[in-house]
């Protein structure tokens, strides 16, 4: 049985592993810190938490800005996540595409949600 190795080789994805590292780290970084100071606003509040109080840790500007900047992070966190996934396990052109512009759909969604949430548009 001949195996045929020729040169026209197709490679899909190449060159994305490192950049793809270093974003996974970033954005789960970003996450954990922004995680561990919502935490201490809530834990460091005086009284029991309600409404007012936990509409109160996000009613500054700046944190709101700081909460969609985590939400971008963790959409791109996503993104790179479920493009790896897709290209591993869609084999099929076509199906890996279409599950692309469907996560990015979705994820483009969420994004705008977070932002009526956040400014209550």
């Amino acid at each position: 049985m001949a195996v045929n190795y020729g040169s026209r080789r197709t490679v899909v994805g190449a060159h994305y592993g490192t950049f793809d590292w270093l974003v996974q780290r970033f954005t789960a970084l970003l996450m954990v810190i922004f995680t561990i100071v919502v935490l201490a606003k809530v834990l460091l509040a005086s009284g029991p938490i309600g409404y007012d109080q936990w509409a109160g840790i996000f009613a500054p500007q700046w944190m709101k800005l700081l909460t969609f900047a985590v939400v971008v992070a963790l959409l791109w966190h996503a993104w790179v996540g479920m493009r790896n996934v897709w290209m591993d396990y869609g084999k099929p052109m076509g199906l890996r595409l279409l599950l692309q512009a469907l996560t990015i759909a979705w994820l483009i969604g969420c994004a705008g949600w977070a932002f009526q949430v956040l400014w209550r548009l």
